[in-house]
């Protein structure tokens, strides 16, 4: 995996023993809580509306699109990570190239970034 490559200390849901599980996206985000991991996702639609609506403490969410070039979207990952050094309760949406944006920050409604 990419971004164990650069330093990363990743845990996939194969790793946990839920891959191929069909896990609620709410035990997900409440596992990754737990452990005081950022959760990082491809289902940008669900998270970003789980993000919004969460009322506990999270260690933060990066959300991405699929890319195929897996080690242009690690060091993507990484660089929007090294921004921001405490994602606690926060969002980051990471990109492909060629969009609006290579890296978002959302914050929680009432917080400032």
């Amino acid at each position: 995996m990419e971004l164990r490559g650069l330093g990363h200390d990743v845990l996939t849901s194969l790793d946990a023993g839920k891959g191929n599980s069909a896990v609620p996206d709410t035990d997900v985000l409440a596992f990754a809580a737990a452990e005081g991991r950022i959760l990082l996702s491809h289902n940008r639609r669900h998270f970003l509306q789980l993000h919004r609506g969460w009322t506990g403490w999270h260690a933060g969410i990066v959300l991405c699109t699929f890319d195929p070039d897996f080690a242009g979207q690690a060091q993507r990952i990484h660089a929007a990570v090294d921004r921001e050094p405490d994602l606690k309760n926060r969002l980051i949406r990471v990109n492909r190239p060629n969009q609006d944006s290579l890296a978002d920050l959302i914050t929680p409604p009432g917080e400032s970034p």
